[in-house]
């Protein structure tokens, strides 16, 4: 099974997400074509709710524990509540470009 349906197989179960996005970014940074290991998630749930943005991207790396620890190098979290996302909606979430090492280094 793909990474990413793993991704929002256990994010579904975790949180139950009215909203759930899950993009691979992995094609801007230097892996190999098809690879699988830098990810953006937009995760939008009624149980963030009274919990600090630490403590939310605390729930989601719980949820997604095995999957860091066995390929995942980066994953950028933007967890929210409904009421949160109806305001940032417009919004692009967008994530700044790979600052890391080129394979031509």
């Amino acid at each position: 099974m793909p990474l990413h349906d793993v991704i929002s197989h256990k994010l579904k179960t975790a949180f139950a997400p009215s909203h759930l996005e899950i993009i691979n970014e992995s094609h801007q940074h230097s892996v190999a074509p098809g690879s699988e290991t830098h990810f953006k998630v937009v995760v939008v749930s009624e149980n963030f709710r009274g919990l600090s943005l630490l403590q939310r991207h605390r729930t989601v790396y719980e949820a997604l524990k095995s999957e860091i620890a066995g390929g995942v190098h980066a994953l950028a979290i933007h967890a929210m509540t409904e009421e949160e996302f109806s305001k940032k909606q417009k919004e692009n979430f967008k994530s700044p470009p790979c600052s890391g090492g080129s394979k031509k280094d």
